[in-house]
């Protein structure tokens, strides 16, 4: 499931390329052909990420609220702005990317982290196809535009240069101000869109009054916006924290560690497209780290193998239907 560091590299997507456009929209497979024909031929004028969810706003106060789920993705094809992580998915952002992404010569910040440099400055290019002013229906290279439609795609947004297609998202809705407005009450704090020292407060004061493991307290998308199973899985080990502890019973220091460190890695993510959660790699590290999943975790989906830092065998369990990977001596 994509995490929130995904999410808001979408909305950065749509800022760049879509919104200020007219949009022709559609729904190909037919299942939001209503939601396509309210926004069609509308301009898109803002957009915005809140953990796991994007708002994209059109004209008269109408909102498309997308939430990718389990499945959901976002392909973008013509005119389009990527960085070196974009193009390793060929366009497509949402789903999960560990595949990672290959760094020709990644340097380090004055933080010792990965800056946007680290990957290329973002830069507009063509991808797969690009508008044509010609009116043959034909791209420069003599593509197909708008490219043909693959798979059940439930919405397609297209502007004279872009095309964005979406497919199986859990949620597809437009709504209205009010209605966006009681979606966000939902949620916990985003440290990306909330004041952080209002948003550390508020998560501290929540767990530490839940009798709930903390191991699915991270995963309440109520109690704090964006962390799925893979950063869940990294910031309970990178704070030695055993997942079963109670909320109440975590140290309140503790606590704000967690969302301290959250704030952290959610910025290194959205800045690197990678869920980079290892420090102290040399430029060597860093460039495998960006390239392989085996080589940039902790704990996450290394089941059986030795913790990084004592050698003990790392645990996988079940824990609310999705897998939780931990150290049981560093987290005891």
């Amino acid at each position: 499931m994509p995490e929130g560091h995904s999410v808001h590299r979408i909305a950065r997507q749509f800022d760049r390329n879509i919104v200020g456009r007219r949009v022709a929209a559609s729904s190909p497979q037919g299942r939001f052909a209503e939601g396509a024909s309210m926004i069609d031929g509308r301009t898109a004028t803002s957009v915005k990420a809140v953990a796991k969810q994007m708002f994209l706003e059109f004209d008269d106060d109408l909102w498309l609220r997308v939430h990718l789920g389990m499945y959901g993705a976002w392909d973008f094809a013509g005119e389009i702005v990527v960085d070196p992580t974009i193009a390793s998915s060929n366009g497509r952002m949402g789903q999960t990317n560990q595949r990672g992404t290959v760094v020709e010569d990644a340097v380090m910040d004055a933080a010792g982290e990965n800056s946007l440099d680290s990957i290329g400055a973002p830069r507009r290019t063509r991808t797969r196809v690009r508008m044509s002013e010609q009116t043959s229906g034909l791209d420069d290279e003599g593509q197909p535009w708008p490219p043909p439609v693959v798979g059940q795609v439930r919405l397609r947004l297209l502007t004279e240069i872009t095309c964005a297609d979406l497919r199986g998202p859990t949620a597809c809705v437009i709504q209205t101000p009010d209605e966006v407005a009681a979606t966000i009450a939902k949620l916990g704090p985003d440290p990306l869109v909330d004041d952080v020292a209002e948003g550390e407060e508020r998560v501290v004061s929540v767990i530490r009054r839940k009798p709930t493991p903390i191991g699915l307290l991270l995963m309440d998308q109520s109690v704090i916006s964006g962390i799925g199973n893979v950063y869940r899985a990294e910031l309970l080990f990178r704070a030695r924290l055993n997942p079963h502890t109670p909320g109440r019973d975590v140290p309140e220091e503790t606590v704000r560690e967690i969302w301290r460190d959250w704030v952290k890695l959610l910025a290194i993510g959205v800045e690197t497209g990678q869920m980079m959660t290892m420090d102290g790699l040399d430029a060597a590290a860093r460039r495998r780290a960006m390239a392989r999943r085996a080589d940039r975790h902790w704990v996450y989906h290394r089941a059986g193998l030795p913790c990084r830092v004592c050698g003990t065998e790392i645990v996988m369990e079940e824990a609310a239907g999705r897998k939780l990977y931990w150290c049981p001596s560093c987290q005891a």
